[in-house]
């Protein structure tokens, strides 16, 4: 859209200012403004009294669909351009029934007026999104440290985006730094006179996020271009006086349009709304999020696993059937190594190919089994979700993976050591199973770097 929508009340709008306005309107209405019946029932199932930081994230993602690529993980599903698609159509036939009704003189409405509605409400929203954002990346939680899985998993058995993820997760002050622009950008969106700055900000910022999910394939890409186009839309307004201002030094008048506000309770209902945005969705927000990076990090499970087990484990044997399986690069059959996280996961290399699981969408699921970020984008490991049954000394285990649900089983564990654990029992495919674990001191490059940063050296 090549043109600058008018805002004075002195200037009289233009005709076809009228009908690109008219469609711009309905349209970003629809996208901005929840009309979803679940995202109330989303909101009112939240405690506002004690909200967690979840609540307040998953709130802030709100995107019209009609098409949902549901999943039995996410909150609203995957975006799709085709939403978008049905939404145009929609702002299409309301402009044509209102220049309809505004030319029979059904309805003489106030443009300026409505444009900074308009604008009001896409301030608002999108400095929503880019702060619920940006706080996920200040207080680093959008993208954690490696799990010890990760880092005994090898490089080319992860995808793009896992990769990218995983390198911005060891650089926690430079997310930090991201994660500040984003809430600059979004405070600077909740005033009209910086309005310009805060939008530009966002366009460069998530053009760049934009581009990183079509190269890394991460499932952010529509909702961050959803963001970008109303960036781009607010920043319109100005970029006309901007242009001539900084570029072509032409005299530039500014914006002659302020809201009236007849009444003194408009005033005040207005600074009220302003003021419950902010301490809501900023300070409390904010409190919440800074909260929850001290506990752990919201991709990870919660619920602790087998005590003082958490290690990389070398198979030293394996029986299946009763027939003893010696160690092999090629047999798919085998477990390779085992790795138990500080919480209940237990994931098992084999030299089978794993179907990975490519679902990058960013939601905060409340169940340890509904948190995939461990296992996704990998393609050598497979990732168990365990209950331990202290009583029997055993193990029940499920698949994470959403590519093998029906992988379940459950095994019986002795420790003559503590650093050996023996697992006995059957598998989903009705196989007995023997295997005995021995843990390795491995020591990891990026922690002994990470020590000898402090002490003045590499320790090896």
């Amino acid at each position: 859209m090549a043109i600058s929508l008018n805002s004075d009340p002195a200037v009289s709008w233009k005709a076809y200012e009228k009908h690109i306005f008219r469609f711009a309107f309905v349209y970003f209405i629809l996208q901005a403004v929840p009309l979803d019946w679940k995202y109330y029932k989303h909101l009112f199932s939240v405690n506002w009294l004690n909200p967690t930081f979840a609540d307040l994230f998953n709130s802030s993602r709100y995107t019209p669909q009609f098409f949902r690529q549901a999943t039995s993980t996410d909150f609203w599903g995957l975006n799709t351009l085709a939403d978008w698609l049905i939404v145009a159509l929609i702002a299409v036939i309301a402009a044509l029934v209102w220049y309809f009704l505004e030319n029979r003189k059904r309805i003489q409405p106030n443009y300026p007026d409505l444009y900074y509605l308009l604008r009001v409400i896409l301030r608002y929203r999108l400095a929503l999104g880019v702060i619920a954002y940006g706080l996920i990346k200040f207080f680093p939680l959008q993208s954690p440290y490696p799990s010890l899985s990760n880092f005994n998993t090898d490089y080319g058995d992860l995808s793009a985006w896992k990769i990218f993820s995983l390198s911005l997760g060891v650089a926690p002050t430079f997310e930090a730094v991201l994660g500040g622009l984003e809430i600059f950008a979004g405070l600077l969106l909740l005033y009209r006179g910086t309005t310009a700055i805060g939008a530009f900000i966002v366009i460069i910022f998530h053009g760049n996020v934009f581009l990183s999910n079509l190269a890394y394939e991460g499932g952010e890409a529509i909702y961050s271009l959803y963001l970008l186009h109303i960036a781009a839309f607010l920043f319109l307004h100005d970029a006309g006086r901007i242009i001539n201002l900084f570029s072509l030094n032409k005299p530039t008048q500014p914006d002659g349009y302020k809201p009236v506000y007849t009444h003194a309770w408009q005033r005040k209902l207005k600074i009220g709304l302003k003021s419950a945005f902010i301490f809501i969705f900023v300070f409390v927000f904010g409190y919440k999020t800074y909260a929850a990076s001290k506990a752990r990090p919201y991709h990870y499970p919660v619920a602790p696993g087998l005590s003082d087990a958490q290690g990389l484990y070398d198979v030293s044997e394996f029986s299946r059937n009763g027939q003893l399986h010696p160690y092999s690069k090629r047999d798919t059959l085998r477990w390779q190594d085992v790795v138990f996280e500080e919480w209940a996961t237990l994931s098992i290399r084999t030299a089978a190919k794993v179907e990975p699981w490519l679902g990058g969408i960013e939601t905060i699921h409340r169940n340890d089994k509904d948190r995939l970020y461990e296992l996704a984008g990998t393609t050598s490991r497979h990732y168990y979700h365990y209950r331990v049954d202290s009583a029997s000394n055993t193990l029940h285990l499920e698949n994470k993976n959403p590519n093998y649900l029906d992988d379940r089983f459950q095994l019986h564990y002795e420790r003559p050591d503590s650093n050996t654990i023996q697992l006995s029992g059957v598998d989903s495919h009705g196989d007995s199973l023997r295997v005995v674990l021995h843990r390795l001191d491995k020591k990891y490059l990026y922690e002994e770097a990470k020590k000898g940063g402090r002490r003045g050296g590499l320790i090896l």
